[in-house]
């Protein structure tokens, strides 16, 4: 696959790719014809889904159940405050539209849940969670590792962020290898309690879309078997290896049925 496939209005608006050697025509060919699900159109979800769209991944999935409210506009750029009160899922397919129609969006205005999730993610080649929850992120995590497909992992919490790339399939931890359980209830503040600089969640959102087109594209090193941490205050990045439990009950050797 090359370049030549592409329609020339791809080819100008790609062009920055296709001249990349680790993309080139081939990447952006696997780009156009990926699937991949964003779980949250919020502040992680917010900018990921406008970078992918960027990317010209083909078909985007975007699951969320809220609406648009004033107190995110401070971090959830791809809404605006005239969609105050749409349903996020709405808005965040409006901004791709404007960006990038060649984009299909799939929306799912529901909440995750053991019954839905299977179905909803069997449909997509990767996962980008973006959620704001431990519920959801363990869930998130089981399923992903139950189809056999990516999950590129971020979570935010005042000035720090933190982002992998969990993949069981292809022998690396899951994200319950790391975090085996859920801090016990007012140990994390949600963000509208303990506050959150709004630029961290587009650094972070931006590197899980990164973390997709480099595994979409077969590009580079991805954050596999690895945890970023960013302190956006000392402005620190770090990365620590990360090691399988063998009895993980998600991957490891104590998986239930």
């Amino acid at each position: 696959m090359t370049a030549i496939d592409f329609t020339d209005e791809e080819i100008e608006r790609y062009a920055r790719h296709i001249v990349l050697h680790e993309i080139g025509g081939p990447g952006q060919q696997r780009l156009r014809a990926a699937r991949v699900l964003v779980i949250g159109a919020g502040g992680l979800g917010a900018p990921a889904i406008l970078y992918l769209a960027a990317a010209g991944v083909g078909t985007l999935g975007v699951v969320d159940d809220d609406t648009v409210s004033l107190s995110n506009l401070q971090r959830q750029v791809i809404h605006s405050s005239e969609e105050i009160g749409h349903p996020k899922t709405a808005s965040a397919a409006h901004a791709v539209s404007r960006l990038n129609p060649n984009v299909t969006v799939r929306r799912h205005e529901t909440r995750l849940d053991m019954h839905n999730a299977p179905v909803i993610f069997e449909d997509y080649d990767l996962i980008v969670d973006g959620s704001d929850n431990f519920e959801t992120r363990y869930l998130v995590n089981r399923v992903a590792a139950d189809c056999g497909v990516p999950l590129v992992s971020a979570a935010l919490g005042r000035w720090e962020g933190q982002l992998s790339v969990f993949h069981p399939a292809a022998g690396t931890p899951c994200y319950e290898c790391i975090f085996p359980e859920a801090p016990e209830p007012g140990l994390v503040p949600p963000c509208s309690e303990a506050g959150i600089v709004g630029a961290l969640a587009g650094v972070m959102g931006a590197m899980q879309a990164l973390e997709a087109v480099k595994l979409l594209a077969e590009a580079g090193e991805p954050l596999l078997g690895r945890l970023l941490i960013y302190d956006a205050l000392v402005a620190d990045i770090r990365t620590i290896r990360l090691v399988r439990r063998e009895d993980c009950p998600v991957c490891g050797d104590g998986v239930t049925a």
